[in-house]
């Protein structure tokens, strides 16, 4: 009985010992999809859990605003664009880049040959679709850029805010409409408009490219070097599963299809879009390059009479998160 209890009471003070995983939520700026697939990747393959992490990934929405969230205390990370980052942090949301998993911009408008539009100053006069909801600056930075007016005057463009879908341009309310290269332009395609009947004008060739998808956290948090190391974890798994991802597409997909619970999303489409997300991924290591933010931040501060941000940032990145990993 005795050699019981004491045996007992080892076991007790070994479960004692056991370090609880450190719980992380990450807040998705979209529903799931093979835009995320690194994440969805890092944690099926128990890249998180071998950080000693415990992450929550929650998908995001039409109504979902990832900076609203974590100021609201939702998430630990969040998934934006630097454009709505940026915005954010001079409205007050003191967002800061700890992490840069995307290299390259997947923005483009496309347009249908009909209307006789073949380049940029061409556009005017026409009834352009965009997104809002933060996906607006890039294009408002590229129309001050060209000199064009959003004012729906005749040597301008009229603004169609558009929803999540290809509508505008297959009901031809919209002579261009905003697409992503890794989704809408091919539910263009797949709604039966032929390629060549389309023209695209993608923002990394337009020389506006903006950063997109990068990992933002609280300034304030940073200061805690318990919180640092743990992005660090949570930065360096991540980033495993997007390698992992871009060697394994098809099987990332299949990932991403399991964790959907909407089911609204197909295996071909996934699997499309997997191989377009790996073309912006790819040559990243998670580290943000200075002279891309600095890109970004010239190209909003040129937004003409109303541009996305007013000053230049300060603080607004950090390496302190990604130099751990090296």
């Amino acid at each position: 009985m005795k050699k019981l209890m004491l045996a007992a009471a080892a076991l007790a003070m070994g479960l004692g010992t056991a370090q609880a995983a450190d719980e992380v939520t990450l807040q998705l700026k979209w529903v799931t999809q093979g835009q995320f697939a690194g994440y969805y990747v890092a944690k099926d393959k128990g890249f998180y859990e071998e950080e000693g992490l415990d992450v929550t990934i929650k998908p995001g929405g039409p109504d979902i605003a990832p900076p609203q969230v974590i100021a609201g205390g939702g998430a630990d990370v969040i998934v934006d664009w630097m454009p709505s980052a940026l915005a954010s942090r001079e409205k007050g949301v003191p967002l800061v880049n700890i992490a840069q998993p995307f290299k390259k911009s997947g923005m483009m408008l496309t347009c249908l040959k009909e209307t006789g539009i073949e380049k940029p100053e061409d556009l005017r006069g026409n009834t352009l679709g965009v997104w809002f909801f933060g996906n607006e600056y890039p294009f408002l930075s590229w129309m001050a850029h060209l000199g064009i007016p959003t004012d729906g005057s005749e040597e301008g463009v009229t603004v169609l805010k558009q929803g999540f879908n290809v509508d505008p341009l297959l009901q031809k309310q919209a002579a261009c409409i905003s697409t992503m290269t890794y989704n809408e332009y091919w539910q263009v395609i797949d709604a039966g408009i032929p390629e060549e009947d389309l023209i695209v004008f993608k923002y990394e060739d337009q020389g506006v490219a903006t950063l997109e998808d990068g990992l933002y956290v609280l300034e304030g948090n940073l200061d805690y070097p318990e919180f640092v190391d743990k992005m660090a974890r949570f930065v360096k798994a991540s980033m495993k599963g997007w390698e992992y991802t871009r060697e394994h597409p098809e099987e990332a997909a299949e990932i991403v299809l399991e964790n959907d619970a909407t089911g609204a999303q197909t295996e071909k489409h996934q699997i499309r879009m997997v191989g377009e997300i790996n073309k912006l991924t790819e040559g990243s290591d998670g580290t943000l390059d200075p002279a891309d933010y600095q890109r970004t931040v010239d190209t909003l501060l040129a937004g003409g009479s109303d541009p996305v941000i007013t000053a230049e940032p300060e603080g607004a990145w950090t390496h302190a998160v990604t130099d751990r990993i090296k």
